[in-house]
This record gives C-alpha cells, structure tokens and sequence, in this order.
C-alpha cells in the first residue's frame, strides 16, 4: 500500500487532481484540475516559470499576478496530502502537518518573492517559493514528531 500512496502523491505534484482521479474520486479530481488551470492561468505562472528558467527574473516579477498566484501553494498541497491520505487505508492524524507548512511557507516565499534578495540575488516568484519548501516541510514534520512524542 505503500507505493500506492506514493503513486498517488506523485500524481498530484505532477498536476493537481490526478491524484484525485486515481482515488476515484472524479468530482473532486476534475474541480481540483480546473481550479489548478485557472489559477495558472490568470497568475500567468508557465510564462513567469519560462522566464525563470531563462534567468530573467525581472520580467518574471512584472508579469506575476501575485492575488492569483497567491492561490496556488494552498491549492497545490490541499490536493497532494488529500491524494495522499485517501490512498491509506488508515489514518494518520498528523499526515496534515508538513503539507500545511509547505504551502504556508511557499506562501511567504511568494509574498517576498519581488523584493527578499539572498546572498544579493533576486530569486522570484518560482525560485525563491521552491526555497522555501524546504523548512516548511521540515518544520511541520518536526512539529508532527513533537506532538506525537509528547501525546
């Protein structure tokens, strides 16, 4: 059962909803799809990731729709620990944690994205949120293993 939950999460970093689509749940599958292409779309996120990717981040920056793509982190991981934790047959009370803070902490990394320069580099909207994964997860892991060693 193991593989399946990873399947599934896999699935849903890929594009969220496929995840979803693979629990059977179609409903929510195809309203997570469509939410996922709108916000891509009206936050200009592909030509903002090209841009990126190309090392203008400048340009990057002007193009964000930063009220849409405020939307996304929150979106992206509801959709990965939902796909996640319909693929297990039980119940992890705090499967919760690391997804919550990855997407409040790419969140933040969002906010800041336009002006927060590390080592005098201007990271971006796709770079500096992907930076900011990393203690997100790591602390809402730590968080779940204190709450577990303390219950």
């Amino acid at each position: 059962m193991a593989n399946d939950k990873i399947e599934k999460l896999l699935w849903s970093i890929a594009l969220p909803g496929f995840g979803q689509l693979l629990n059977h749940k179609y409903l929510k599958g195809i309203l997570l799809i469509t939410l996922e292409f709108l916000v891509n779309v009206q936050s200009n996120f592909n030509k903002v990731i090209i841009l990126s990717f190309q090392g203008n981040i400048l340009s990057a920056i002007k193009i964000t729709n930063y009220q849409w793509l405020m939307f996304y982190p929150c979106l992206y991981f509801f959709a990965m620990w939902d796909a996640f934790k319909e693929a297990k047959e039980e119940a992890m009370p705090l499967s919760f944690l690391p997804f919550v803070f990855a997407a409040y902490f790419v969140t933040i990394g969002i906010i800041f994205s336009s002006k927060l320069k590390i080592f005098g580099m201007l990271f971006g909207p796709v770079f500096l949120p992907m930076l900011f994964l990393i203690p997100g997860l790591f602390t809402g892991l730590l968080i779940s293993k204190v709450i577990k060693h303390t219950s």
